[in-house]
């Protein structure tokens, strides 16, 4: 006992003058020295990990492998079906068009600009010169340059006035534009049919037509194949596959429950809609459209007109005061009707219109293909297809169910219904 206690005293001196002298030698820093817990051990029963072990494995889901089996399975990639080889190889020449369309549309545009932008600067600089030589003939000067040169420059002008109306930049860049939209909705399409559900070869039959409906409808080239851009009648773009075989329309059944989504009540309501749009929005922009291509065949007609009259006038110049006044007066009006047709992109609005109404005849064909389908549960879902038809209008699906009931008691009144159909254009 005496020994522990003196080996007690030995350590605790021995400890005391370590602290000391450490504490001497660092001034500046406080070493906290915590003390060592005892390690205490815990014995757990075999019995207790055995349970723990054995709930994991119920956990454990049923479908998966062991080890080499999954391995195995691994190894072995799924195989695509060949309609889902060919919807992918679809898929790569619709991004290849848009990126195609989307160049061609910039290319287009600037075409526009530049060739509007340089005719307006020949017409000015002829026009300025016809003035000056006017002035100038009066002074006993010779002004044959000014002639030469003026009646040069507005002979150009018509040319170029020509070309620039028969092509109409602003419309084929209008055209191209509609073109990367509609490639790129189809694009997302695609990718949705592939991301919910395995393609069928309907589906890839379907998809092809519609890529080939839009090359028809958005060509690309200029010489042979572009869209004549003065008819004699105002028709809406088509783009989509025109649906051969047809069945006779569907009669209302009023006894019909809700399957898949439909009722009678659903068929009634697309029926409206579809005489909604018919004896408004598609009439309205048949309407605007017939109007934008007369303005526009006038302005067409009167650009290279005032321009070629102005060559004329600017080659007497000299000879009489009216020639000058010809000249000057019709090569300031050529460059403005050139700033008002080309500036202002009549030819785009007129494409606009052309893309508008054929939207809205688009919508009227798919509603009257989907009330054709005798098969019920063939059809898309029935709530599903009137959100999207609302969603198409910028409307609800109660706003809509609200226009169809309007219609209705609008006909039945006998008066026409004083609301568009579509809130969006």
């Amino acid at each position: 006992m005496a020994s522990l206690q003196t080996s007690t005293l030995i350590f605790s001196s021995s400890f005391s003058s370590s602290c000391c002298s450490s504490s001497r030698r660092s001034n500046t820093n406080a070493a906290i020295h915590v003390p060592k817990l005892p390690r205490v051990r815990f014995t757990v029963p075999k019995t207790a990990t055995k349970l723990v072990l054995e709930g994991l494995q119920l956990r454990e889901p049923k479908h998966i492998l062991d080890n080499d089996s999954y391995n195995n399975h691994s190894a072995i990639p799924a195989t695509p079906t060949a309609a889902t080889t060919q919807l992918y190889a679809i898929l790569e020449a619709v991004a290849d068009r848009v990126e195609m369309h989307n160049n061609i549309r910039e290319w287009r545009d600037n075409w526009n600009t530049l060739l509007l932008n340089s005719i307006n600067m020949i017409t000015l600089s002829a026009s300025l010169m016809a003035g000056i030589a006017g002035t100038a003939a009066g002074a006993g000067v010779s002004v044959s340059a000014l002639n030469i040169s003026s009646t040069l420059l507005f002979s150009a002008a018509s040319g170029m006035l020509l070309v620039m109306n028969k092509f109409q930049p602003s419309q084929l860049a209008e055209e191209q534009r509609n073109a990367t939209r509609l490639f790129k909705q189809l694009q997302i399409q695609i990718q949705t049919m592939l991301a919910l559900h395995e393609p069928t070869e309907q589906d890839v039959k379907d998809t092809m037509e519609k890529v080939l409906a839009l090359d028809k409808a958005y060509p690309l080239p200029l010489l042979g194949a572009m869209l004549e851009k003065f008819p004699k009648k105002f028709e809406p773009a088509v783009w989509w596959p025109k649906n051969i075989q047809s069945q006779k329309p569907s009669k209302p059944n009023s006894q019909m429950g809700k399957i898949n989504g439909w009722s009678a009540e659903l068929e009634e309501e697309m029926r409206e809609i579809i005489e909604v749009v018919k004896t408004k929005d598609i009439e309205d922009y048949e309407r605007l459209g017939s109007l934008v291509l007369k303005i526009n065949k006038i302005l067409a007609i009167s650009g290279p007109l005032l321009t070629g009259a102005a060559a004329i006038g600017s080659a007497f110049v000299g000879q009489g005061s009216a020639s000058a006044i010809v000249a000057v007066a019709a090569g300031s009006l050529a460059s403005a009707v050139n700033a008002f047709q080309h500036g202002g992109q009549i030819g785009m609005v007129f494409e606009m219109y052309r893309n508008c109404a054929g939207f809205f005849n688009k919508l009227e064909d798919t509603i009257q293909a989907t009330l054709e389908e005798q098969d019920l549960e063939k059809r898309e879902n029935g709530e599903l297809f009137e959100m999207k038809v609302a969603m198409q209008l910028g409307r609800s699906s109660y706003q809509l169910r609200e226009l169809a009931s309007k219609s209705a008691s609008s006909r039945l009144e006998g008066i026409s219904i004083d609301e568009f159909g579509c809130k969006l254009f």
